[in-house]
């Protein structure tokens, strides 16, 4: 029998970790619910992905890509009008993008966020987890140094890392006043 040729298999696969994972946490992912979530026979899960340690890693990738295109597709890149490098203009910037962010699907940044502290039980994940941080730090640095953009990336993490784990809405006023705290402090 022919084998059919099927090039988003692997697309699909992650997608169906990501729902997995999502329904039912990390825990509940293994080969065969992924192949059960994505309908593909076992054994393709297994031929794109040899360990689950692969899939949480595409997946946690995956997932990376959004927040990441989130700045940049935003104003964080552009140059300010008066040419400064920081200022009050990129906290605003970056509250927005973080008040976007909540506002958007819950369930979905929890997931992320879960994926990516996976990286603490298993170093598999830590790389990606690390490549995140890289990504976020390099959009921000066009308009700071990479200091100020490791400060900035440091708090966003810690900003909602609070929100999700104390179930609280997002208080964009607090958070624009500790991220102009991080610009005017280190410009």
């Amino acid at each position: 029998m022919a084998r059919r040729y099927d090039p988003e298999r692997r697309t699909r696969i992650i997608d169906a970790a990501l729902r997995v994972i999502a329904a039912d946490g990390i825990a509940g992912l293994s080969h065969r619910t992924v192949a059960a979530e994505a309908d593909v026979p076992l054994g393709s899960t297994t031929y794109h992905f040899g360990s689950l340690d692969e899939l949480l890693t595409a997946a946690l990738r995956r997932s990376n890509e959004n927040f990441a295109q989130a700045l940049r597709d935003s104003e964080v890149c552009a140059v300010e009008p008066s040419g400064e490098e920081a200022g009050a203009g990129l906290a605003d910037e970056l509250t927005r993008v973080l008040g976007e962010w909540f506002a958007g699907e819950r369930g979905a940044i929890e997931l992320e966020y879960e994926l990516y502290l996976a990286a603490l039980r298993r170093p598999a994940l830590r790389p990606v987890a690390a490549e995140w941080t890289e990504s976020a730090v390099e959009v921000l640095s066009a308009r700071t140094d990479p200091a100020t953009a490791r400060a900035l990336v440091a708090l966003m993490d810690g900003v909602c890392l609070q929100v999700l784990l104390t179930g609280s809405a997002f208080d964009a006023a607090y958070t624009r006043e500790m991220l102009t705290r991080v610009v005017d402090g280190c410009a």
